[in-house]
């Protein structure tokens, strides 16, 4: 595995990735339950693992990615409800803001994406499996619920770290029915007043499965008995993957061998999340802030820390980004159309990204590379410039940000009006040009002073002039070079 070392949350320590069949990696994260619009509390995770997954497949890898969607749940049918419309319309509807913050941010989609409505038999066959292994009951109060034992599984609570009796009450099924209070339901019986659409036929009775369930299910059928990594936010650790470990390893299964679990994004020092009111959508951000910025501003932390959002820290992380543009702008331009450089990384960008992928001491290692690539762009050394920008660039592909993925690339359109707005700023700025070589420091001066009341700054460098556009009330990335 190329010396890649994981915190495995199971573990409790960094251990290095030996993956089931070797050059392979198979990764089961979970997605969002689409009741909502995602935030970028939910956003953090899906970076988290498109930057694990690209820096895998840099090591040469060939990388399974399963990212499930959770379209049956108590919160969707209430939702639906209130608002008067089929409960699969509701959370196809989420479902498609999922995809468009995925794409608002350059994720690459997930190898393969199911439904949890589209796999209930795997889910009846496993009920079935622990039933007959003596870890599952169905209730008996006419109910059709059916619940896992926890206290006949003596490994429960071994992936949060906690004792069965420590535990509250699983609260996902009426106790009734319930040999212990914290048995968890496998599957829920049709209630009066919920939608026949909702439910599906099984031995126990009509019913829906239950959250825990549906992972376990999806991820069994796609990356089989035993795989790589499953992962997702830090609050799904428990009760959801210490109800699916157990569930799977009850069924027989080895299932994950190892745990990622990503920080929280905290709002005012507290979880982001709908029900607190401080969610900030992933569709309001990215129209305040560049997307890559936004990007950039959710990759460059440790995965396992917390990150606080911001105003501040999403204008810090555009600024970053734009310093950097302005150096691959720049070096792109100096070496000209013969200029193209291949793409690679720094000894000490991957020692950082093999530890745990540890993006802190890879964006600084970017962060050196810009600054030695800066040195050389004044010193005019094009040997350095064209190391320096394939590194910069070699980084920022393995982070999800070079400017030149298409994945960033405007519309045809979008291209077109850039080449109109940078031919109509550089006529501007050769006039000026022509107005300092002949002394006419006035008139050079209007004509800067027009550039900047529309928001475009003017640098001037040993290379020629720059200039950068920054409206008023969001700081942005585009950035072009003048050639006067």
């Amino acid at each position: 595995m190329s010396g890649f070392r994981v915190y495995d949350t199971r573990t409790s320590t960094v251990r290095d990735l030996e993956t089931v069949v070797p050059g392979q990696v198979s990764i089961y994260h979970c997605g969002l339950t689409v009741q909502s619009a995602p935030h970028v509390g939910h956003i953090r995770k899906e970076v988290v693992f498109d930057v694990l997954r690209r820096w895998l497949t840099h090591l040469g890898n060939e990388v399974t990615v399963v990212a499930n969607v959770t379209d049956i749940d108590d919160k969707i049918l209430a939702k639906a409800e209130a608002a008067g419309i089929p409960w699969y319309a509701l959370a196809y509807h989420f479902e498609r803001e999922l995809h468009h913050a995925y794409d608002a941010l350059g994720c690459l989609p997930p190898t393969y994406e199911p439904r949890a409505t589209g796999h209930v038999p795997e889910m009846i066959e496993l009920i079935k499996v622990l039933i007959e292994r003596g870890h599952a009951y169905a209730a008996t109060d006419g109910s059709g619920d059916v619940y896992f034992d926890v206290l006949s599984w003596p490994a429960y609570g071994e992936l949060s770290h906690q004792a069965v009796g420590d535990m509250e009450p699983a609260p996902d099924a009426d106790p009734r029915g319930k040999r212990d209070p914290r048995d968890f339901a496998l599957w829920k019986g049709h209630k009066d007043g919920d939608p026949e659409t909702a439910s599906w036929w099984t031995p126990w009775g009509r019913g829906r499965p239950g959250w825990h369930l549906e992972c376990s299910a999806m991820a069994g059928k796609y990356l089989g008995t035993e795989f790589d990594i499953h992962g997702g936010g830090l609050d799904l650790r428990f009760p959801h993957h210490e109800n699916e470990l157990a569930q799977s390893t009850a069924a027989g299964q080895r299932f994950a061998r190892y745990w990622m679990h990503n920080g929280w994004v905290t709002a005012a020092g507290e979880k982001m999340s709908k029900s607190l009111g401080n969610g900030a959508l992933v569709s309001e951000v990215v129209r305040a802030y560049p997307p890559r910025a936004v990007r950039f501003y959710l990759a460059a932390p440790h995965y396992r820390s917390a990150i606080e959002f911001s105003d501040t820290s999403l204008a810090e992380a555009t600024a970053a980004l734009e310093r950097i543009d302005t150096f691959v702008q720049r070096a792109t331009v100096l070496l000209g159309d013969g200029g193209e450089v291949a793409p690679s990384v720094p000894d000490a960008f991957a020692d950082a990204m093999n530890d745990d992928l540890g993006t802190p001491g890879a964006v600084a290692v970017l962060y050196t590379a810009v600054r030695q690539g800066n040195s050389a762009l004044a010193a005019e050394d094009r040997g350095a410039v064209a190391t320096a920008l394939g590194e910069v660039r070699g980084m920022l592909g393995v982070l999800g940000l070079d400017p030149a993925d298409p994945t960033w690339a405007g519309s045809a359109q979008d291209d077109r009006l850039e080449g109109v707005v940078d031919g109509l700023v550089r006529a501007v700025l050769d006039q000026r040009a022509e107005a300092r070589s002949n002394r006419d420091f006035a008139a050079a001066d209007r004509l800067r002073d027009l550039l900047a009341g529309l928001g475009i700054e003017v640098a001037d460098t040993p290379q020629g002039a720059e200039w950068s556009l920054k409206p008023p009330s969001t700081p942005t990335t585009s950035s072009k070079k003048d050639g006067a």
